[in-house]
């Protein structure tokens, strides 16, 4: 098997994978993403640092179990794979399946990650979702509806009709009276026009009110009469699952003499138990939250130690 398939295995689990004297794959957890209307599930984004290159043991001991060999032939085949993508990169592009592409440019190694896959064992089964727009029509369709029941009000409203006039003697007399009649049937007309598309402009109101509840009505809130017992809340300690590596020794005693000499220099110095490995771990601090354990990784690298690495206990 390849060296790049025992990192692709060991970043399921764990957030930093050092390749011995080549640098450290890191796995940091990013949240749920909404981008070109695309939602990602929550994920590792792998990166590079060329500047982890110091054996912890965690990549030669998971070979050596693996393939159950010695933990000497495991660092010799490691030896020797970095040996082959050194020499690779002197020429050309190195691809670490499943995991990305590493550039050498001016002699620095740049890297760029695989994002087919998600080293994330939470967001298992979850895929890239594509967020289908959904365009609101309701209310062209309002006035559309109103603008059609007006134009049947007005074609529906009723015409008034003259009944015939006798002959009369005096033309003078007909002639008003048609004049009169006439001016009576335009004002009554319009009367009625302007009733029907009153009624018209009042039904979309109505139409629209009506709506207005409804969404009220489904959006309403429960109201309890009986009111509830008061809910007294007591303030809880987070878990501090973050901690900051300063190296992990396969001689305890080692392990104490490293968080003595750590405490004396004002940090909170801890051994925080053996890994699968039965190498015995000391944190420079632990916390409760990521984004803090980040910040004082960070600040520790650039002023203590720039091999420290964090890590993260369920």
């Amino acid at each position: 098997m390849k060296l790049e398939n025992y990192i692709s295995d060991l970043l399921y689990r764990y957030d930093c994978v050092i390749v011995p004297n080549f640098g450290g794959f890191i796995a940091n957890k990013k949240s749920a993403q909404l981008k070109n209307a695309i939602f990602t599930p929550p994920f590792k984004q792998v990166s590079f640092n060329s500047l982890l290159t110091e054996n912890d043991g965690l990549l030669a001991n998971y070979i050596a179990q693996t393939d159950k060999m010695p933990y000497k032939t495991a660092m010799n085949f490691i030896v020797f794979e970095v040996e082959k993508w050194i020499n690779k990169l002197l020429k050309e592009d190195l691809e670490l399946e499943g995991i990305g592409t590493l550039y050498s440019v001016n002699d620095s190694i740049l890297f760029e990650p695989n994002n087919k896959i998600n080293y994330l064992t939470e967001s298992f089964g979850l895929d890239a979702v594509i967020a289908n727009q959904i365009e609101n029509q309701k209310q062209d369709l309002l006035k559309e509806n109103t603008s059609l029941q007006i134009i049947n009000q007005i074609e529906t409203a009723p015409v008034l009709t003259l009944p015939k006039t006798k002959k009369k003697k005096n033309h003078l007399l007909k002639y008003a009276a048609i004049f009169l009649l006439g001016t009576a049937t335009i004002a009554l007309s319009v009367k009625t026009y302007h009733e029907k598309q009153n009624k018209a402009i009042n039904l979309a109101n109505s139409l629209e009110q009506q709506d207005i509840k409804t969404n009220q009505i489904q959006q309403a809130t429960f109201v309890i009469d009986t009111p509830l017992p008061t809910i007294k809340l007591e303030t809880s300690v987070f878990p501090k699952n973050y901690f900051v590596i300063a190296g992990a020794f396969r001689n305890e005693n080692n392990a104490i003499k490293k968080v003595k000499e750590l405490k004396t220099k004002g940090f909170n110095a801890q051994v925080v138990g053996k890994n699968k490995y039965d190498l015995t771990q000391v944190a420079f601090d632990s916390y409760s939250d990521l984004d803090e354990a980040n910040l004082a990784l960070q600040n520790i690298k650039s002023t203590v130690l720039k091999d420290a690495w964090l890590l993260v206990k369920e």
